[in-house]
């Protein structure tokens, strides 16, 4: 085709593939209070209910993909506090979140023995996070839920011939307000996406009805009608 051709064939597909999610994500209320989020991946943790100390059948925990996203408020090389949130596709209730500052962790740092500072920290999580995405059976994350809200990550590495653990993080129950507001969140996005698609499925829909109307009438027929058929 002539070239002014060929740059609205592009600009048509350009606008059809183009979700801008970006509007979406400014609800998000993870940022509401101005955190920059550093990492927004899932991660397999082993979860241990631990509510109960005197149940031996607690110990043995279930695989699951947690959802886990650390934030930052600040400047990334200087932050003032770090936060870890931890969220699961599985039990939209279940939301835990972990906060330091630098003080709080110089505590951890003393207690630990860490060998880096307050700006290194969000560096060293994203490490062992991605290290227990891609070496999942020499790098775990348990996740143990104790009682009255606690919680605790434990990155634990497997030397083969002993565990060694590399970092403790506590965790609290996020409060009711904060769940509700990341369930309600969750689901409008969800619902604007699925308004997205089935937009760029009426946009798809009108391509194919003005180039080539017989094949839309064969993709609208239902699966059995075209399975007789063949």
């Amino acid at each position: 085709p002539p070239p002014s051709r060929r740059g609205w064939h592009w600009r048509e597909r350009t606008a059809m593939n183009a979700f801008d999610f970006s509007v979406i994500e400014e609800h998000d209320p993870s940022v509401s209070e101005g955190h920059r989020v550093l990492y927004d991946r899932e991660v397999p943790f082993e979860i241990r209910n631990q509510t109960d100390p005197h149940d031996a059948a607690q110990e043995v925990g279930t695989l699951e993909a947690i959802k886990v996203k650390i934030l930052v408020m600040g400047d990334v090389a200087n932050p003032l506090t770090l936060r870890i949130e931890l969220t699961s596709e599985n039990d939209l209730f279940f939301h835990f979140n972990h906060n330091l500052d630098e003080h709080g962790f110089r505590q951890v740092q003393e207690h630990q023995k860490l060998m880096v500072d307050f700006p290194e920290y969000s560096n060293v999580l994203i490490r062992m996070l991605n290290n227990c995405i891609k070496e999942p059976h020499s790098h775990l994350a348990v996740f143990v839920i104790e009682r009255e809200g606690l919680a605790r990550l434990d990155f634990i590495q497997n030397m083969e011939y002993k565990f060694v653990e590399l970092l403790s993080c506590n965790f609290i129950a996020s409060p009711e307000d904060v769940i509700r507001a990341h369930i309600c969140f969750r689901y409008n996005t969800l619902k604007s996406r699925l308004a997205l698609v089935q937009s760029r499925l009426q946009d798809i829909e009108s391509l194919i009805k003005v180039k080539n109307p017989s094949l839309l009438l064969q993709l609208t027929k239902p699966p059995s009608s075209r399975q007789a058929r063949s």
